[in-house]
């Protein structure tokens, strides 16, 4: 258990890239498909019931939600995707919204994406899973709702997507996760840890600055 993420706080939602916090220090993105327990997933790593809204009609996050762990790190709560019954058009809005993120924001340092344990591997989820191979961005995957299934079917689900993922060539972990049961928690804390430890070269610019 890492006890730092307990002391995230809420910074702001935006809309636009244009009203987020400076492109500075490093990002994590929750990415999922809504109704994933995305923000529950969010609140249980932070032990904070309220830090992330959770609303009974999936799809209410509709912006980019940002929150600071300190002065250098971040979470990012992304728009959920492929559930909300809104307009065609703002399910595009959130779209561009997410890409303009994903394609442009330098902080940006990882990807958690989560996923029901019950429906994983939707057809976001996979163009997610393919975008982060292409830039080599690290991917941790969270199997949500674990306590739904008994264990060695929640198991089984993990080896097989261990297994259809397992050619993958870039930084790719994945576990499984309840935020009812809190299962899990350290195993996020410790990814979290190593999608926010800074590469070499960060490490040497860091360095450098502090002199």
């Amino acid at each position: 258990m890492n006890p730092v993420y307990h002391q995230a706080t809420f910074i702001n939602s935006s809309p636009h890239l244009s009203d987020t916090p400076d492109d500075q220090g490093m990002e994590v993105a929750f990415a999922g498909r809504s109704n994933a327990g995305k923000s529950s997933a969010i609140n249980t790593l932070t032990r904070q019931n309220g830090l992330a809204r959770i609303s009974k009609t999936p799809g209410r996050t509709q912006m980019l939600n940002f929150f600071e762990i300190n002065a250098r790190q971040r979470f990012v709560d992304l728009p959920g995707y492929g559930y909300a019954k809104v307009p065609l058009a703002v399910k595009k809005q959130w779209h561009e919204l997410m890409e303009t993120y994903l394609t442009s924001r330098k902080s940006l340092c990882g990807i958690i994406l989560v996923m029901d344990v019950r429906h994983p591997l939707t057809e976001f989820d996979w163009q997610m899973i393919e975008w982060c191979e292409h830039t080599g961005l690290p991917l941790h995957i969270l199997l949500t709702k674990a306590d739904k299934l008994n264990y060695g079917a929640a198991k089984n689900t993990l080896l097989q997507i261990q297994k259809e993922l397992r050619d993958a060539n870039f930084p790719l972990t994945i576990q499984l996760f309840s935020s009812l049961k809190k299962t899990g928690v350290d195993e996020v804390h410790a990814a979290l840890d190593q999608l926010f430890t800074p590469k070499e070269s960060e490490q040497n610019i860091d360095a450098f600055l502090s002199e």
